[in-house]
């Protein structure tokens, strides 16, 4: 599921667009990924049109709407994610991004199994990356794009210095799981997300966007 925070120009493989583009990934694109991109985006509106959002599914079925109960989350953070549909993860759609957090770690292994070399210093998962995060890592950068590029090296340097149980940073798919495990999902990843967007430099708490200042449904694909 796609909505820029603002222009997304295009670049060859493995070359980014001008900007910093976050690529998050899970396995359908229905609940995880779009819940995390529509709640980073939110986070982030004042580095637009700079940071650049996305997300995708590993077994995705291109065209799918995004699951009723994500986007009843959504929307009652101010988001209307309604419209969005989910899309397959692509060798291209990981080398024209700056950063992929993947659900799981097999959402991560995937994307570095399509570009090992590109994907390898820039794919983490979304409790890893929030755990390695330090604000520090980009003290006195002003810059958003610059920013999070300072954070994902300081967080790459840093991988492997905490010991981590085995799954311990998957969050799993709550496809079919009881409601109040679904929502409890939902309200780990939003936890995850305030800390990657508070290490980026975001002001505030979120909550609605300003009318008109793209916290609306993205264009379709």
């Amino acid at each position: 599921m796609l909505q820029s925070l603002g222009p997304s120009p295009s670049a060859p493989p493995g070359t980014c667009a001008p900007g910093f583009h976050v690529l998050v990934v899970c396995t359908g694109n229905l609940y995880r990924s779009p819940l995390a991109e529509w709640l980073l985006r939110q986070r982030l509106l004042d580095a637009r049109p700079v940071i650049r959002l996305s997300s995708a599914g590993t077994r995705a079925l291109t065209g799918t709407p995004i699951a009723a109960t994500a986007a009843s989350f959504l929307l009652e953070r101010g988001a209307d994610a309604s419209g969005t549909s989910s899309r397959r993860l692509t060798k291209d759609l990981v080398e024209n991004s700056d950063l992929v957090l993947g659900a799981a770690t097999e959402h991560r292994e995937a994307a570095v199994r399509l570009s090992p070399v590109w994907a390898l210093t820039r794919a983490f998962t979304l409790s890893e990356f929030a755990r390695l995060v330090r604000a520090e890592d980009a003290s006195g950068v002003a810059d958003p794009a610059a920013r999070f590029k300072a954070l994902v090296r300081g967080a790459a340097a840093r991988r492997g210095s905490e010991r981590v149980r085995p799954g311990e940073d998957d969050i799993e798919d709550p496809l079919g799981a009881h409601p109040e495990e679904v929502r409890d999902c939902l309200v780990r990843i939003e936890g995850l997300v305030e800390r990657i967007a508070a290490g980026g430099g975001a002001r505030g708490g979120g909550g609605a966007p300003p009318p008109g200042a793209g916290g609306g449904a993205p264009p379709p694909h």
